[in-house]
């Protein structure tokens, strides 16, 4: 079987299930395992790298208002490793390839392609998934392993919150510049967390917040995971929130509970290493339940001094890495 990963998320899948010999192409976004990189790279993004959030959402918010799509698929490529299966999706037109671009890509290629697109929206769909790739993979007997043992995970971490009396308010930034309020299954992961959301809405897409009502919310806990980027650059860009009025005030930035995780990793992405997501939120809002959850390199600590000096702290050095 020849497949086709044009979602980072499905990528993961691949290798868990062991499939990772048969797979002869990726997205230009699948970075995960290391082995994915050595993979042929069917698509390119529109979107440089070097943009800051809010000229990325400038270019984001012209794309919704043309025909155009943010990617390109290499036609030529794409008939060379003629895939039987193609993973895609159709949950959001700014994280990956749409679907229907897939499709009318696939008319290149000679007879039917087996074309999945997977569309979750909380921890339930996301294991599901699993599923669905394994039944058109034959390799349900993998996936049933690999979907009990995560399971297990979330089961772990709920159970141990069930009873918790103390909930902070958590805003879980999936932007920076416009602030937005993380959807999908962020808001679940935090509710099992052990946390109370401010603003997500478990299945529901990721939601503007005015800054006057970020205020207002005054959150506890601030972990902040733009969609795709990795630590370092979201680094870069926290100097713009310490010049915002009253950001020094919060109760999150004022108790030095602000985070950064590496969203692409264990939050944006919804495969197998979501879980662990999970856990890291786990022992962030609640320190005092979990311990040694938190990865090394997955998460950093913040700082702001009443001058508005920033301090960063590798979360990795004060936490031992999940085993």
């Amino acid at each position: 079987m020849r497949i086709l990963s044009l979602l980072p998320s499905a990528t993961e899948i691949v290798y868990a299930l062991g499939l990772g010999d048969e797979l002869v192409g990726v997205s230009h976004e699948c970075d995960y395992p290391d082995e994915a990189r050595t993979k042929p790279i069917v698509s390119t993004s529109h979107l440089s790298t070097t943009l800051r959030s809010e000229e990325i959402h400038s270019v984001v918010s012209e794309h919704q208002h043309s025909s155009h799509s943010l990617y390109e698929i290499d036609d030529e490529l794409l008939k060379q490793i003629d895939p039987d299966v193609i993973l895609t999706q159709e949950l959001c037109t700014v994280c990956a390839i749409p679907v229907a671009q897939v499709r009318d890509a696939a008319r290149i290629l000679n007879g039917t392609r087996c074309i999945v697109s997977l569309e979750p929206t909380n921890l339930g769909q996301i294991l599901e998934n699993i599923s669905a790739v394994a039944e058109v993979t034959d390799r349900q007997a993998e996936a049933q392993a690999l979907v009990q043992s995560l399971e297990r995970r979330i089961q772990r971490v709920a159970t141990a919150t069930s009873a918790v009396t103390t909930r902070p308010r958590v805003f879980c930034m999936e932007w920076m510049e416009p602030l937005l309020a993380a959807g999908h299954w962020i808001p679940e992961m935090v509710r099992l967390a052990g946390g109370t959301d401010c603003f997500g809405h478990q299945g529901r897409h990721s939601a503007p917040v005015p800054w006057t009502q970020l205020i207002d919310a005054a959150p506890e806990l601030i972990v902040i995971m733009p969609c795709g980027y990795k630590i370092g650059r979201t680094l870069g860009e926290v100097d713009r929130l310490a010049s915002m009025a009253h950001w020094i005030d919060l109760p999150a930035v004022r108790e030095g509970h602000v985070y950064v995780v590496d969203s692409p990793a264990y939050f944006s992405r919804p495969g197998p290493r979501v879980v662990t997501g999970l856990e890291i939120l786990a022992h962030i809002i609640q320190p005092k339940l979990f311990s040694g959850l938190i990865p090394v390199d997955s998460a950093v600590k913040l700082d702001w001094d009443k001058s508005h000096a920033l301090d960063s702290q590798r979360m990795s050095e004060r936490f031992a890495p999940l085993t």
